[in-house]
């Protein structure tokens, strides 16, 4: 029998939560509030090719309950798209920590070519084909003229892995889309394409990146959206 160190009991190994590897970055992925909705007379500004939507009143709300959110949680630095939707929504977040947001264009949401602008909404509430075998084969660039997929996914790993290396052993929180969310979630589980696709406006994700690999702790958390909403909430260590 085996006994602890002090000969006079049974050893117990005891089952242990989970910790933060020494090195590791907290990356707290936040999808933007609900945006403006399309209309086919009124199409979405565009920057660098891409819809600009701001954010809808609900989205604005939405914003101000995930800065109630995070507010009490250890923030090291807070990154948004080049997209305004993105830091419209980090704002209140931004205003309660004493942080400046910092633009990483290249957070920007996927590329949806002929089909920016607002189009692409329609196209799939409307059920149209190329929409459909966009779904079926979970690929975005079956759309004319969309950032091909392979290009998209690079660029997802590239950037969350830059901010990884430049803030290692901190937190940091990521206000980004989701067609990111999904992308980035699909590449730590290795999981289909749009496996993660459909985060909620202004959901949470928590991703824990080393050297060796991408760990996913949260998905599309979205307590803080309901009214009953705790702020002494926290989440997972």
């Amino acid at each position: 029998m085996t006994v602890g160190p002090e000969g006079d009991k049974p050893a117990e190994y005891r089952q242990g939560r989970f910790r933060t590897p020494p090195g590791a970055t907290e990356i707290l992925l936040i999808r933007h509030g609900e945006s403006e909705p399309a209309r086919p007379d009124r199409p979405f500004p565009l920057v660098d090719g891409q819809g600009d939507p701001g954010l809808a009143p609900e989205g604005h709300e939405q914003a101000e309950r995930v800065g109630l959110r995070l507010a009490t949680e250890r923030i090291d630095a807070l990154y948004v798209s080049s997209l305004r939707r993105t830091s419209q929504t980090a704002a209140p977040l931004a205003a309660r920590l004493g942080l400046t947001p910092v633009v990483e264009p290249e957070l920007r949401e996927v590329h949806l070519g002929e089909w920016e602008g607002g189009l692409f909404r329609r196209m799939v509430a409307e059920g149209h084909p190329i929409a459909k075998r966009m779904s079926a084969e979970e690929r975005w660039d079956v759309i004319p003229g969309a950032e091909p997929a392979a290009a998209f996914s690079e660029r997802v790993r590239k950037v969350l892995g830059r901010l990884a290396t430049a803030h290692p052993d901190q937190r940091v929180v990521v206000v980004t889309h989701g067609g990111v969310i999904a992308e980035a979630l699909a590449a730590a589980t290795e999981a289909r394409p749009f496996a993660f696709l459909g985060a909620d406006n202004a959901s949470v994700s928590h991703l824990v990146l080393t050297e060796a690999r991408w760990i996913l702790r949260l998905f599309n958390d979205t307590a803080h959206l309901d009214p009953a909403f705790s702020t002494t909430a926290t989440l997972p260590t």
